[in-house]
């Protein structure tokens, strides 16, 4: 996909995610809206943390002729990557409502929430060391995330 678009971080998030849509319907037989925001929201998420981690590629990807949202996006990658966690933080924040319209529930995002605006703040697209920490944080949003949800899951029933 770097060959054919700016944006194969897009793809990676349609590949990458796919499990939403097929474990909410494992569980409950039905493909219901909030897997589809989860799914987004995951989408979102990926193109964010695969920014970061391509920022540490721009030179080889420039020299080899490849394209990708850290090379488009250039000095305003760390913006790019604050809008899409945005707009996954938005549409996890929409699955977990579907399921427990509750603004209790909400507060399970801010350690996810904290931690994608930490990532943000701090992405330099100069520093490509820095670009992959941050990257690798991601598996810690990730248990963040988790927990998040398994709290709402847990408490709604």
């Amino acid at each position: 996909m770097k060959r054919i678009t700016w944006w194969p971080q897009a793809w990676l998030g349609l590949v990458f995610s796919w499990g939403a849509l097929v474990g909410w319907p494992a569980v409950t037989g039905r493909l219901e809206w909030p897997a589809l925001l989860l799914w987004f929201g995951s989408i979102a998420w990926v193109v964010g943390y695969d920014t970061l981690y391509a920022i540490q590629d721009i030179e080889d990807d420039s020299l080899v002729g490849v394209k990708s949202s850290a090379r488009r996006l250039g000095d305003k990658a760390p913006a790019g990557i604050a809008l899409f966690y945005a707009f996954a933080l938005a549409f996890w924040g929409a699955a977990v409502w579907s399921v427990r319209p509750d603004w209790l529930a909400l507060v399970t995002l801010i350690p996810a929430t904290l931690h994608l605006a930490n990532q943000a703040l701090r992405a330099d697209p100069r520093d490509g060391g820095l670009a992959l920490r941050l990257f690798r944080s991601n598996r810690t949003c990730g248990l963040l995330i988790f927990l998040g949800m398994l709290v709402v899951g847990l408490s709604s029933r």
